[in-house]
Order: structure tokens, then sequence, then C-alpha cells
């Protein structure tokens, strides 16, 4: 999820004036009925584009909509029960408030390494190359970083996270095209460690040192993704404010993440415990020993499957939207501003519909489900050059990513063995690495994929493989489970709580 921004040019947040979502969303519909092409005039404001007039007002109801939500979610018996014990909440808010510093320090930067490589003089060819650079990187390098976790410790391996992205955000003030690559490629292996030390550092804190409950792991991860689409989008501003309004440049960003890198790092120093995976493994045979269960574990396969699957058409969707829409010249920031709020939304949901008897394994393949759809609509909308419909899809898309991640996030808690987590959630990522490098190739050198059509089409197919195999990972996974609750609606209340 770290790279979902790196085309948003957020210094397209424009125009001359303010205008309020309401104005915009009649003078849409106004000019909807006059056919007044690509934009329509307005007392006082003026000229206004029709593409920005739907984002402004799309996105000031998506948020009202979010917020609803996220009321509902959290009146669920699971946000009540767990919320109203104090132990779990101070867990809780231990973790968040460092994973949420190396969110926030990544969605920072994420807005401007296109543009800082294009503000150094590079080529589309040579930016290409770099962020092909990252990707391979995480794949041959960062499916080391979760044996290292399990066998050194977990909190060692997030404190190498802060000073490694520190490291990388700080090759960010040289031009010369060395500097950069070591920065893409040692950011590639902090890409390894910030998705996947980090959880395993709470699921093991979670269920084995302080024994809570295995259903409170899905409230962590549903507030998890709802909060970091709202990381994502305070990000968006705040280097916008540094890049643009203040005039310090595209690298400003990066040197502003360096902060909550360090204030993240000190706080694991001094408040996290130490934990570990399986420590009588030697490097080699921990990789081995995680390859081999995924392979030899169908359960384990298939969740990895529609993991790899589905992130890298999540990925390979951050390097289509901006050219599909960028014919419209639509305010960029804004728009990325309304995918989060569409994640924000899809985690509240999938919160709502685990208390109404859904299970997270359902909700996998309901997102899988949607994301399918999603990228249906994009092959025929992309072809046509329906820009509008394929803005509606990318936002059902965004929806499906926001009941995705905590979905998949409880179900790697439940399936992969404690001991070789870090090690097999990093082994999950290199098909999602291997497949976006390929296609990124694909679609910039014009070969096999030429078009954005074609390349939707591919996706598509990869989604319906991924809803084929997540309907048998459901079988697999309802068939060898213990008995435990199946929804959060079923955790009992205490007398206190009732």
């Amino acid at each position: 999820m770290a790279n979902r921004s790196s085309k948003t040019n957020t210094s397209c947040l424009y125009r001359e004036q303010s205008i309020t979502a309401g104005t915009l969303i009649f003078a849409y519909l106004m000019c909807s009925l006059s056919g007044n092409g690509d934009y329509f005039i307005v007392p006082v404001i003026g000229k206004v584009f029709i593409m920005e007039a739907l984002i402004y007002g799309s996105f000031t109801v998506l948020a009202l909509v979010a917020l609803v939500f996220h009321v509902f979610a959290l009146k669920t018996k699971s946000q009540i029960s767990s919320a109203n014990n104090p132990h779990f909440k101070r867990f809780q808010h231990s973790f968040f408030l460092v994973y949420f510093m190396a969110l926030f320090s990544d969605w920072l930067q994420g807005p401007y390494v296109y543009k800082l490589y294009q503000h150094y003089g590079y080529a589309s060819n040579q930016i290409a190359l770099l962020y092909v650079v990252g990707f391979a990187s995480s794949v041959i390098f960062g499916t080391t970083t979760g044996p290292l976790a399990d066998r050194f410790g977990r909190k060692k391996m997030a404190l190498t996270f802060c000073v490694m992205y520190s490291f990388c955000c700080l090759t960010k003030l040289s031009s010369q095209f060395f500097w950069l690559f070591l920065g893409r490629v040692f950011g590639g292996i902090s890409t390894s460690m910030l998705f996947s030390t980090f959880e395993s550092w709470y699921v093991y804190e979670h269920t084995e040192t302080h024994d809570f409950p295995s259903e409170w792991l899905t409230v962590t991860f549903s507030k998890a993704t709802f909060w970091n689409g709202v990381l994502a989008i305070n990000a968006g501003v705040f280097s916008n404010i540094f890049a643009e309004s203040l005039g310090y440049g595209p690298v400003s960003p990066f040197m502003l993440s360096i902060p909550f890198l360090m204030m993240a790092g000190l706080i694991i120093l001094k408040t996290w415990k130490e934990n570990y995976g399986n420590q009588s493994l030697n490097l080699r045979r921990s990789c081995m020993d995680g390859l081999r269960s995924i392979l030899f574990n169908e359960t384990i396969l298939y969740l990895g499957i529609v993991q790899s699957l589905f992130e890298a058409n999540m990925y390979i969707f951050v390097f289509q939207w901006t050219p599909v829409l960028g014919g419209a010249n639509p305010p960029l920031g804004m728009v990325f501003a309304s995918f989060m709020v569409c994640i924000m939304i899809g985690s509240s949901l999938y919160s709502i519909m685990l208390a109404k008897k859904f299970t997270s394994e359902q909700l996998l393949v309901f997102a899988v489900i949607l994301a399918t759809v999603a990228m249906t609509i994009c092959i025929y909308s992309t072809g046509e050059g329906y820009l509008y419909l394929s803005f509606l899809a990318f936002l059902i898309l965004e929806i499906g990513v926001g009941m995705y991640f905590p979905a998949i996030g409880y179900l790697r808690s439940q399936v992969i063995p404690e001991e070789l987590r870090a090690g097999i959630m990093n082994w999950f990522r290199v098909p999602t690495n291997v497949i976006t490098c390929a296609s990124l190739l694909l679609v910039h050198n014009n070969t096999i994929i030429s078009s954005t059509q074609a390349m939707f089409t591919v996706c598509t197919v990869m989604l319906l493989v991924a809803i084929i195999i997540s309907i048998r990972f459901v079988r697999l996974f309802s068939s060898n489970k213990t008995p435990l609750p199946q929804s959060e609606d079923q955790v009992p209340l205490t007398k206190a709580e009732l």
C-alpha cells in the first residue's frame, strides 16, 4: 500500500477561486441538462470545468458517507467491547502511534517521487527504471527481512526500518543517478519491512503477550485502514504546502518525513518489547522454510495467491489512473483524496458487515469481486473514452481496497504460523512486485500490452482468478479453523459493557 500515490502531482491542486460543493453539484446538473461541452459558466465564480465540479462534489458526498459509516462502525459489539477494555486501548494506541508515524512519512513522499525525478531532468524511461528498481529490490532483498526479523527481533527490524528509510529520504538531496538508484534499492527493502515487521510485532503482542481475543484483531486492522486514508489525505496537503505553497520544491516532503521516522524510532526504542519468530533457523533455512510452508499448505498458498493478485492490480492501477483521467485535466490532488475517502468507507463497511454475521473470509471474496467489477467497467470506459464512468469505477475499486486490507490482515494472523510470520508475509509480496515490474515494463515499451484498455483486461483476468482462488480458500479455511466466534457480533459483552 506504500507507493499508491506515486504519480499524483499535487501541484495540480487548483483553481482561481473557492467554490462550494453545493454550487458545483447544482451547476454540473444544469450543465448536463443544457449540454454545454467541457465547462460551464457560473455567475460570480466564472468558468468551471465539468470534471472539476464532479470531483469536488463527489469528494464532499463521499466524505459525508464515510463519516456516517464510521459512526455506525463504532457501534458494533467488538468495537464497544474492545473500547471498554483500558489495557487493550493503551496497547492499541501505543502501536498506532508508531505505525501511523511510519505510514505518514511514507505518504508524505508518495505524491512527489515522480515529480522529483522530473525536476532533476530525468527522462520517462529513466524514471520507469528507477521505479522498477524499487520493486525489484523488494523481490530480491525484501524476502530476507522477514526471517531476519523473526530470528533477531521484530523491534530491532522496526528500528532498522526507521534508520534505513531516513537514509532513503536523504538520497533525494542529490540529483546524481547513482544516489537516486541506491535510494530506490533501500526504499524497496524498507517497504518490505513496513508491511511485514510492524504487523508481525503487533499480532504476536496481541495474541501471545496480552492474550486479547483474536476477534479484536479485526478492530485494529479496520481502524488502521480507516485512519490510513485520513493520514494519506493530510500528508498530501502537507507535502503540497511545503513543496508548492512555501516554495521549498519537490525534495521538501522527503526531508519532512525524516523527523516522523526518527520520532517513531525513539518511541519504539523506549516503549516496545522485543518479540521473535523462530530463532533457531539460519537465514537461508528460514527463507526456504517460509517458502515451503506456502507451497505445501493449501490454505496459506491460496491466501498468498489472492493477496499477490489483488495487490498487483492495486499497484498497476496507481500507474494507470492518472493518464486515464488526465485528458479532462482534473484536480489530481482531489481525485487522490476521493480515493482515500473511499478506502475509509470500505474499512467502515467491513466492520459493519462483520457485525451482520459475515465472516472475514467472505468479505475478502466480496472485496475481490468489487475490484473485478471496477476493472471490467474500466475495460469498457477506457475503450469508449467515458472518463466519468472510469472515475466511478476507480471509486468502486477503492471501496474494495478499503474492505480488503482489514480482511487480509485478520486472515493472515489466523493462517500464518507465528515462527515464520514475517518471512511468509514477505514471500507473499514477491509475485506482487514481479507482476507490477513486468506490467510497468510492458506498458512503457508498448510491447505485448500496448494500451490502457489491454492492461485493464489483464487486470480483470487476474482478479477473476483471484475470485476462484478466494472461494477455494473460504472452503478450506472454514473446514480447518477451530470453533471460535464467527463474527464480531458474537463477541460477548461484560456486565460493565452492557
